[in-house]
């Protein structure tokens, strides 16, 4: 799937300084940028997720433990 990304002068020559300092094609720096996103986010959202249903559960042990 074809995709247009507008990014503005400044983000240009930055992708365009990495891409270069890295022998790759802005695409590919944008595209694995992308993925890195994707997955970290993804991450974050499985964590926030068990964290949520779990901590209720120790809840009270928790507490003393931190008292």
């Amino acid at each position: 799937m074809a995709m247009t990304l507008r990014l503005t002068d400044d983000e240009a020559d930055a992708l365009r300084a990495r891409a270069d300092l890295e022998g790759r094609s802005m695409q590919e720096v944008a595209r694995q940028a992308v993925r890195d996103y994707v997955e970290r986010e993804s991450r974050q959202d499985l964590l926030d997720r068990v964290l949520d249903r779990e901590l209720p559960r120790y809840a009270q042990a928790l507490e003393r433990l931190g008292q």
